[in-house]
């Protein structure tokens, strides 16, 4: 299998190309940054570069895309150059070339408004039958991009699979009284529990999205580690993690007490992985209780994957006091 992999200078483009040229597969890397695993410096919304780099592909993994960290410092018009325009340009590329698999990286961001329930109402359990609720552009361009793959599954029928992954960034959180509150590899490891997956799931989720497309034809999927909780939880989650979390995942609590870690007091939703799970034949690995063995056997909740590529930032400059500014909005 041939593969184009898109945004291949990127955290996850890069976690693909690695995993795809160890395999011994073919795989073309294309990103507007010059990169290690980049055969293809140029832009998904430019006609004739997408048009070189995806002959003889067999399957498009479609990772580039503007983050949330841009909203602050890249203009409206960006999102919708790369974000849907680019998702354009790539799939009409795929349809003219005949791909067997397009599988677009979304994000779970694309719920928006829909993630964040009321003071004092249960925890949002969030699967796919949830309507998105986008508040800022990267949701709206993230959304448009994802329905332009249904149209041409629809119209072209191109077999097309969306991925809404969660949180799989090492970077630090946005959020100031976050990262003042608790150790950053703390924060990360609780978030396995609601919003959280390991890049090695990612990755796994892709070939398995891949090879499955042609049967599936077209569908949306969350890529999150698998949850302990059940949606029964969500009032008590609400109100008190860690009590929840002992009931259903008990025997965390030595690893967290010898480094001084602590829980979040309360978690306001869960991402739901069983359909990625049934439809695709996807086997995430790294859950919550896989991820405090780790931390018990190496120190260090990352596996070799996330290791080799690091960190890598949204922007080229620095920014004082936080790892990017953040919209208001």
């Amino acid at each position: 299998m041939t593969v184009l992999v898109t945004g291949s200078s990127g955290h996850l483009g890069e976690a693909l190309m690695r995993t795809l040229r160890a395999s011994g597969r073919a795989a073309v890397g294309l990103d507007v940054i010059p990169g290690p695993f980049t055969s293809e410096v140029g832009s998904i919304a430019d006609r004739a570069c997408v048009a070189r780099c995806i002959d003889g592909a067999d399957a498009v993994f479609h990772a580039a895309t503007l983050h949330k960290p841009h909203v602050a410092t890249h203009p409206r018009a960006a999102f919708v150059e790369t974000n849907v325009m680019g998702t354009l340009v790539l799939l009409e590329a795929a349809t003219r070339v005949g791909v067997r698999a397009f599988v677009m990286t979304s994000t779970t961001s694309a719920f928006g408004d829909a993630l964040k329930p009321p003071p004092g109402a249960p925890a949002a359990w969030i699967d796919e039958s949830v309507a998105p609720v986008p508040k800022n552009i990267y949701g709206v361009t993230k959304t448009a991009a994802e329905d332009l793959c249904q149209l041409f599954h629809r119209n072209e029928g191109l077999a097309s699979i969306v991925l809404r992954t969660s949180r799989f960034f090492p970077e630090e959180d946005d959020d100031p009284e976050a990262r003042a509150a608790y150790a950053d590899d703390n924060a990360k490891a609780n978030e396995y529990l609601f919003r959280r997956v390991a890049i090695e799931d990612v990755v796994d989720a892709h070939l398995a999205a891949a090879e499955r497309a042609p049967a599936v034809g077209f569908g949306r999927y969350i890529i999150s580690a698998t949850t302990p909780f059940l949606r029964e939880d969500c009032a008590r989650l609400r109100a008190d993690a860690p009590a929840t979390l002992s009931l259903r995942a008990p025997g965390w609590g030595y690893e967290y007490a010898r480094r001084g870690w602590r829980m979040f007091p309360s978690i306001d939703r869960v991402y739901d992985n069983s359909l990625a799970r049934r439809d695709l034949g996807w086997r995430p690995k790294w859950d919550f209780a896989a991820i405090v063995k780790r931390l018990g056997e190496t120190g260090d909740i990352r596996g070799p994957l996330a290791r080799e590529i690091g960190a890598k930032g949204y922007h080229a400059e620095r920014f004082e006091g936080a790892p990017y500014p953040v919209a208001g909005s």
